[in-house]
């Protein structure tokens, strides 16, 4: 893993295939060989569910660009406890499509807003970046005030989710 991004709590690293793999497998032998210990709950439901996704885009690339996920580590701890990352590369307007999700042991302290504020700052200076996007079920209180902390403003809505973009 040639790359990182540090926050003041927070270490977030991207997936590989060989942690994606073992992670869908049970298996975290693989994280233990990098000193990494998976938190309370890890993988949960949604990484799981997640997990054959970033396997998929990792799969197109020959090493991780850093447009797919990254895991999200509680520093002092080398603990893992969420995931962090983009749909893949940019479109053909420059915008990336953001998603977050912390294990629900550490939930409620601030560790997504971290994450996302981290990332955010590494691809505002990645070339040809104008925009990120994300979405949010209208249920989801939490994402909706990580988002607006974040300064993304709101640009649409359906039934169940709204849309939401920061510009550079």
């Amino acid at each position: 893993m040639s790359f990182q991004i540090q926050t003041d709590r927070l270490k977030l690293l991207p997936f590989t295939i060989q942690i994606c793999k073992e992670a869908l497998s049970c298996s975290t032998s693989f994280l233990a060989d990098l000193g990494i210990t998976p938190g309370y709950g890890w993988p949960d439901l949604e990484t799981l569910d997640t997990l054959p996704r970033i396997l998929n885009h990792l799969n197109k690339v020959k090493y991780p660009s850093g447009f797919e996920s990254w895991m999200v580590l509680n520093k002092s701890t080398n603990t893992l406890i969420g995931d962090i990352g983009f749909k893949g590369l940019p479109n053909e307007h420059g915008e990336i499509d953001l998603r977050y999700g912390i294990i629900k042991s550490e939930t409620q302290k601030g560790y997504a807003k971290e994450a996302a504020s981290g990332l955010i700052d590494w691809a505002f200076k990645q070339t040809g970046i104008k925009a990120i996007t994300a979405s949010c079920s209208k249920e989801n209180l939490a994402s909706q005030q990580i988002l607006t902390f974040l300064n993304f403003k709101k640009v649409g809505e359906d039934q169940e989710m709204f849309y939401w973009k920061l510009m550079k």
